[in-house]
């Protein structure tokens, strides 16, 4: 650990912070429908896309409609994806002549884009043509992006709102989103990537001579596109295998920095936003503060034990902290603070190997998805996510004081704990269930590379990672069968549909409820003390459920490793 590590992070963390605010004012008047500067741009297009469709943009839907409307909507992304890679061979823009991508990783990967996943059971730059990274992957990108955001939204109208039976309309809030933040910036975003020497190009692969005079085949494609929303919109993924990791996906230091402040910006505006619409900024940054405290504890613990190394290597001499699976460019602070921020954000882009990390190290990545990934989280799905242990947390402040909770003017009552509770349950249930599964089938034991303790934090994170909808992987599991093809879909699934729908009725219930005024009584929700509460409650629940398998894996491995044994 070193002074100019350090300084990395606090300038990271304070570029962010000035972000916050000017992001939040802009995204609030955005959904608000209030102009902008962008409007005289596209107010005619927007206006042209309702007509287009068919959609009333002044008639409002209530919870339910506003989630099925959503939930059709994935259906058909899931069917255009689904077949556009199964056609993949017999379509255009494919110079490789790449084949058809199989049935169960076409359900997989249809399944991981849809839900802002990017779990890849695959190699980008060997197994898909140029028109399925662009019109499938690139597409359900943005759309998978501003679905997260607008539920969020809808979310937080219902704590602002007072005697509502709506929470907004899904199709212009997904238009909004995509047409006025993401599409602007991204625009922006990819110029820059560029700029940097990222490629973009619809022309083939190029072979070139190495000086032994050698052949060597060097993967090109419609990169920096793609690359722009998969970080704005914390969707993680890579147009190439080795992710962020690669020099044409991540070519200087430069794109690193803003590729790492572009997958925290939004999620991180999002909690100003919500203190905006409710009336209370406080409101905003107290819940910022807490995933604040999360993420700064996270990347010590994973700064410090990269920096230290492995004690085998220490005593024979070579310490200078751990390099392995690591991009020198980035160097130890590069990579930890890139897994950190992109576990803390359900953003599956890496820029080193997961699974090269030391057993500490690999841990905080591992817990920062299985909390959640509410530390800022993905864009709209961190702040859906951390309310909903708001709304626990607020339910145990009311136990200790003997009175019904309040929470920004609205009572949380039963129905409120109980979705919360149905949420955050459903996250475990996929984790820990498919888990016991595949480390009893022999088929699924077969996948794993290595033996003991590390193998089975390989087949956990595997499960964490695509039931958190985050995307990253500890890369040792042989993915790519069918077994974990169907149950991971099936684990994404779950974990992003499971959440919504519970978020989305606690948002038509307050929503429909009266805003009650503070009194003597009111529990505090913008101090230090409600800070300290929720991010108690986080770690309690997060603990106890998955402290048991952390303690099989990562746990131990750090133990072993600290007694010099292998297996």
């Amino acid at each position: 650990m070193t002074a100019n590590g350090w300084i990395q992070i606090v300038v990271y963390c304070a570029i962010i912070l000035a972000l916050v605010k000017p992001l939040g004012w802009y995204m609030t008047r955005v959904f608000n429908g209030e102009r902008t500067f962008l409007s005289p741009v596209l107010r005619p297009v927007e206006l042209g896309l309702y007509r287009l469709a068919g959609i009333e943009e002044k008639r409002e839907q209530d919870w339910l409609t506003y989630t099925v409307a959503m939930l059709l909507f994935h259906v058909g992304g899931f069917a255009i994806l689904y077949a556009l890679l199964r056609l993949q061979q017999a379509l255009p823009f494919n110079p490789q002549d790449m084949a058809a991508v199989p049935p169960d990783l076409s359900f997989n990967t249809a399944i991981s884009f849809l839900t802002n996943t990017n779990w890849q059971n695959y190699g980008g730059e060997s197994t898909l043509s140029y028109l399925s990274q662009m019109l499938g992957l690139t597409h359900q990108n943005f759309l998978s992006a501003a679905t997260g955001i607008v539920l969020a939204v809808a979310l937080v109208r219902g704590f602002a709102r007072a005697s509502a039976q709506t929470v907004g309309n899904f199709w212009v809030d997904v238009t909004r989103c995509t047409l006025y933040i993401l599409l602007p910036v991204c625009v922006v975003y990819t110029l820059f990537l560029v700029w940097q020497g990222m490629p973009q190009t619809l022309g083939p692969y190029v072979e070139a001579t190495t000086l032994e005079g050698g052949k060597q085949t060097i993967a090109l494609g419609p990169v920096a596109s793609q690359v722009a929303i998969k970080m704005l919109g914390t969707n993680g993924g890579g147009f190439f295998n080795a992710n962020a990791a690669h020099p044409f996906e991540n070519p200087t230091a430069l794109s690193n920095l803003v590729q790492t402040l572009s997958i925290f910006a939004l999620g991180a505006a999002l909690t100003n936003m919500f203190g905006r619409m409710v009336g209370d900024q406080r409101q905003g940054w107290a819940i910022l503060a807490a995933m604040g405290v999360l993420f700064i504890a996270g990347v010590l613990v994973t700064y410090w034990a990269e920096a230290a190394g492995t004690t085998g290597l220490n005593a024979l001499g070579l310490s200078g902290g751990n390099m392995e699976g690591k991009e020198v460019r980035f160097g130890i602070v590069g990579s930890a603070l890139f897994a950190v921020i992109t576990t803390a954000a359900s953003c599956g882009a890496v820029n080193a190997m997961h699974d090269s990390f030391t057993p500490l190290g690999g841990l905080i990545p591992l817990f920062n998805i299985q909390l959640g990934e509410i530390i800022v989280g993905g864009v709209g799905a961190g702040l859906y996510g951390m309310l909903l242990f708001v709304v626990v947390a607020i339910f145990v402040a009311g136990l200790m004081v003997g009175r019904t909770p309040e929470y920004v003017g609205k009572k949380i009552e039963a129905r409120e704990v109980k979705m919360a509770m149905l949420a955050v349950l459903c996250l475990p249930l996929m984790i820990l269930g498919w888990t016991a599964v595949a480390v009893v089938f022999p088929p699924a034991v077969a996948s794993m590379a290595n033996p003991g303790p590390h193998g089975f934090s390989e087949v956990l994170y595997a499960y964490s990672s695509q039931t958190g909808n985050n995307g990253s992987a500890f890369a040792g599991l042989t993915g790519n069968t069918p077994f974990y093809n169907l149950t991971g879909g099936v684990a994404m699934f779950v974990g992003r549909f499971f959440v919504i729908i519970p978020a989305m009725a606690i948002a038509g219930s307050l929503a429909a409820k009266k805003t009650l005024p503070a009194s003597s009584g009111t529990f505090p929700t913008t101090g230090t003390l409600f800070v300290g509460l929720l991010v108690g409650v986080i770690l309690i629940i997060g603990g106890l459920t998955f402290f048991p398998a952390l303690a099989l894996g990562p746990v131990v491995e750090q133990l072993a490793m600290q007694a010099n044994m292998l297996f």
